[in-house]
């Protein structure tokens, strides 16, 4: 249990101390995601979700079936700590079946699903999910497509045409739909009219935009594109483009509307889809789009979606124009001022959930960059923080930090010269300072105390991928395959970090020069993170999920509302954040102010 009061500071999103309560969101109705992973020749972690509405007193017993055989109740005494189990006792010759049982006010409720590993099960930390064969997979999506709880896949195809692929949670193919002939002009800046996933754009996102208990699919289309029902979307013109919601079960389009064609003139528009809860209760499809003025200046359009089930209508567009608002590789959207409805961030920018540009950081001299975090970094102060780094900044702005309510600027780092930053990272790596620690390539700064944790910058981490994968709250660093711990105490320089594990010893393949997962998030177990691969034939998922015992207890990170919004967003991949504290040191999160989509099955 962590230790602390029950009740932190308010996160946003969360009732405030003086009465007044936030709009309660709704969010997914997910099961227990009861996982059991081989630790060793011995050993066998179980570990399962706490969901975000649980009494804080419930508890938990754990089952464990051999072979098909009656359960047996594997703890003497209710677990009320952490949601993990050690099972030393399993017969791993036979197939094990895990399930969870919770227990409120002495009586224990409902049987989870069932997790089996299966008879002599290799020792890994891993879960494999078959895939049709195809080809390369750059991103995968999680949404309860069928209504069961449970996180289903989808996946793109970097094909010629390209592919959207549903999987069940099982690996089942629910459906395959084909972007078309506009799909196969694959340009980073400035390709066809239905493509996806390349640079820093995707145009798909997964989400319950409804409210039903099913994830829709939400992609940008345009002339050409065939549905997974088999149905074929057609316009008079390849250049005009289309918001479309699609079943999660089917692959067919429930609704489409048209983007506006403001810069159509100026060809197709990339996009970045992510979804938020705007008005505080019900969830919107956010779309950041840009082309290109000949070979110079970028549009940049941002609208916002609302799918009612029948229809998909825009509820509002912002046009940067000539307005001082520089623009990244990533969103974020986040209750940045506590009332408990989403905005929108860019690196230099926020709107608010209306629309409305909240404020920018132009005026601070922020400029386009390639990196950008939004958490709550300093538990000691209100409200949430802001970190990012700079690509050539003329002023030699290297990084800096600020209140993300308004945009005040807190420090800076800048040097002499022009440079590309490139990378940069936030988290807690080093307990021995409060709040969590920024850095790029000028050192590991205690960001609340703008201090240099390490006097020596050469033994930095280098700053990729944050993920929790081990017992402690402090981060862990996932770094072209290689799962990471920085040791303070003891720094060694990014080439030489201390290693917990490598993904390819178990077949992994990573996606580009960085190797990066095709996902990270929170999607099975308890709250520490899941990383996603394909094997290199992309034929399978190859679903790393942790093996270390924890004793700290926490809801599950995706009913965190800033959490969830993260997992929806993807551009150049970068870490998700909860919108409370998550260090050594932290208070328990408050209860997040959310309430459950109705369970679909």
């Amino acid at each position: 249990m962590l230790p602390g009061p029950p009740q932190a500071e308010a996160a946003p999103g969360a009732a405030r101390s003086s009465g007044t309560a936030a709009v309660a969101r709704t969010m997914e109705n997910l099961d227990r995601a009861v996982v059991a992973v081989r630790r060793n020749s011995a050993e066998v972690l179980v570990s399962w979700r706490l969901l975000g509405l649980d009494p804080a007193s419930t508890g938990f017993n754990v089952y464990r079936s051999t072979d098909g055989a009656s359960s047996t109740k594997l703890n003497s005494q209710v677990l009320t700590g952490a949601t993990n189990f050690t099972d030393a006792t399993a017969d791993l010759t036979k197939s094990n079946s895990y399930r969870v049982r919770p227990v409120v006010d002495g009586k224990e409720q409902a049987s989870s699903k069932a997790f089996t590993l299966t008879a002599d099960h290799a020792q890994e930390p891993v879960v494999r999910v078959p895939l049709e064969a195809g080809g390369p997979v750059k991103f995968t999506w999680v949404g309860d497509l069928d209504g069961d709880g449970t996180y289903d896949y989808v996946v793109d195809r970097q094909t010629s045409p390209q592919k959207i692929e549903a999987y069940r949670s099982d690996g089942t193919l629910l459906w395959r739909m084909d972007m078309g002939p506009n799909s196969t002009d694959q340009n980073n800046i400035e390709g066809g009219s239905a493509t996806i996933d390349v640079g820093n754009w995707d145009g798909v996102t997964v989400h319950d935009l409804d409210g039903d208990g099913r994830a829709e699919v939400a992609v940008r289309i345009a002339n050409g594109v065939t549905f997974g029902d088999g149905e074929t979307f057609s316009y008079g013109d390849d250049e005009h483009q289309f918001i479309a919601v699609l079943d999660g079960r089917t692959g067919a389009a429930r609704a489409t509307a048209p983007v506006p064609d403001d810069y159509i003139a100026d060809g197709p528009m990339y996009a970045r889809f992510g979804v938020g809860h705007l008005n505080g209760s019900t969830p919107s499809l956010v779309a950041f789009m840009k082309n290109r003025v000949g070979s110079g200046s970028f549009n940049l359009m941002m609208t916002a979606w609302n799918f009612d089930g029948d229809t998909v209508e825009r509820q509002w567009k912002w046009l940067r124009g000539d307005q001082a608002a520089s623009d990244g590789h990533n969103t974020r959207i986040i209750d940045v001022d506590g009332d408990g409805k989403d905005e929108i961030a860019e690196i230099g920018f926020v709107l608010n959930g209306d629309g409305t540009l909240r404020y920018s950081l132009s005026s601070q001299g922020v400029v386009h960059g390639d990196r950008f975090y939004l958490a709550k970094m300093d538990p000691g102060r209100p409200g949430l923080q802001g970190y990012g780094i700079q690509q050539d900044n003329p002023s030699g702005l290297r990084e800096y930090y600020y209140d993300a309510t308004d945009g005040s600027m807190i420090w800076q780092h800048s040097e002499e010269g022009v440079s590309d930053v490139g990378r940069g990272l936030v988290g807690d790596i080093d307990p021995r300072h409060p709040g969590m620690e920024a850095w790029s390539f000028s050192g590991v700064h205690n960001a609340p105390r703008n201090e240099l944790t390490e006097p020596d910058t050469s033994l930095a981490p280098w700053p990729a991928l944050g993920i929790w994968w081990d017992g402690d709250t402090t981060m862990e660093l996932l770094n072209n395959g290689k799962l990471e711990k920085w040791n303070p105490e003891t720094p060694s320089p990014s080439n030489s970090l201390p290693r917990v594990l490598t993904t390819s010893r178990f077949g992994a393949t990573g996606v580009g020069s960085a190797g990066n997962p095709t996902l990270v998030g929170d999607i099975m177990g308890d709250w520490r993170e899941e990383a996603v691969y394909t094997d290199s034939d992309h034929d399978e998922l190859i679903v790393f999920t942790t093996d270390q015992p924890t004793s700290t207890r926490l809801y599950t990170l995706a009913h965190n509302p800033a959490y969830r919004n993260d997992m929806t967003v993807k551009g150049y991949l970068q870490s998700h954040e909860v919108d409370y504290f998550l260090g050594d040191g932290m208070s328990e999160p408050p209860r997040p102010a959310i309430v459950y989509a109705p369970r679909a099955d």
